[in-house]
């Protein structure tokens, strides 16, 4: 396993390490943060990081580049590259810890910041309430844990209500819930609480532990005839198990 050289007493350490021919990110421990296959550095490797992109299902696939995603979260960069170079969107990623960033840059390939990709280095909590951010994001996706990946380090009602205000009418925020002391159905209460009861989706868990919610700034509910259809679009842009969402996906309380 190898580290960051950068010191920070206050953040934990960054590693990587590396096997059959994935490399993967640490934040000093064996906890995975974030992975990239080492010969296609786009793909998305892990299952659940591909469900954080079932936000397409909900919208027209043809207009998905001309719209504006953002990521809480840096981790390996997977989302964030993929966003900004696979898909084309306009793409910001909040990222807390500059060894992530620098790791990110130096070891995942992700770009420095340019006209449709950067990232800010800030607390998510109170960047996602500066004024520029409100109303503009239509894709939000939120993997926020620290070192130990216990739990969601934000997870409040207050948390996803600002999350919410982040969202256009039609936008979407999936978080991926994971940790030996998270509890899903309090995070999906709290969702609840700032979302509505009708606006929320999940998948079952992977057999990883990681839990993928999709939450909608106004509740919508496309036919399964009308998902199949953006599914087969999302296959065949961009390589995406989407026919898969459509089978897994279900609303929360259903």
């Amino acid at each position: 396993m190898r580290k960051s050289t950068l010191p920070d007493n206050a953040l934990p350490e960054v590693n990587f390490s590396e096997e059959g021919g994935i490399r993967h990110l640490h934040l000093g421990s064996i906890w995975v943060q974030g992975s990239m296959y080492l010969d296609d550095p786009l793909r998305l490797v892990h299952e659940y990081i591909q469900r954080m992109m079932a936000w397409m299902l909900f919208m027209d696939p043809a207009g998905i580049p001309r719209r504006q995603a953002m990521q809480l979260g840096l981790g390996a960069g997977s989302l964030t590259k993929f966003c900004s170079q696979a898909v084309g969107m306009h793409t910001t990623a909040i990222e807390h810890n500059p060894q992530v960033l620098q790791a990110c840059r130096g070891w995942f390939k992700l770009p420095t910041d340019n006209a449709r990709m950067r990232v800010v280095l800030a607390d998510a909590s109170q960047e996602i309430r500066q004024p520029q951010w409100l109303g503009a994001i239509d894709a939000l996706q939120v993997d926020l844990y620290d070192d130990e990946a216990a739990a969601p380090v934000l997870d409040s009602p207050e948390f996803y209500a600002d999350c919410r205000n982040l969202l256009t009418p039609d936008g979407c925020m999936t978080v991926n819930l994971f940790g030996r002391s998270s509890s899903f159905d309090q995070s999906v209460a709290k969702m609840v609480s700032a979302f509505g009861p009708d606006a929320l989706w999940a998948f079952k868990p992977t057999r990883e532990g990681n839990t993928v919610v999709l939450a909608q700034r106004t509740p919508a509910h496309p036919g399964r005839t009308l998902m199949l259809e953006r599914a087969d679009a999302i296959q065949r842009l961009w390589g995406l198990p989407a026919a898969k969402w459509v089978r897994g996906l279900q609303q929360v309380g259903q």
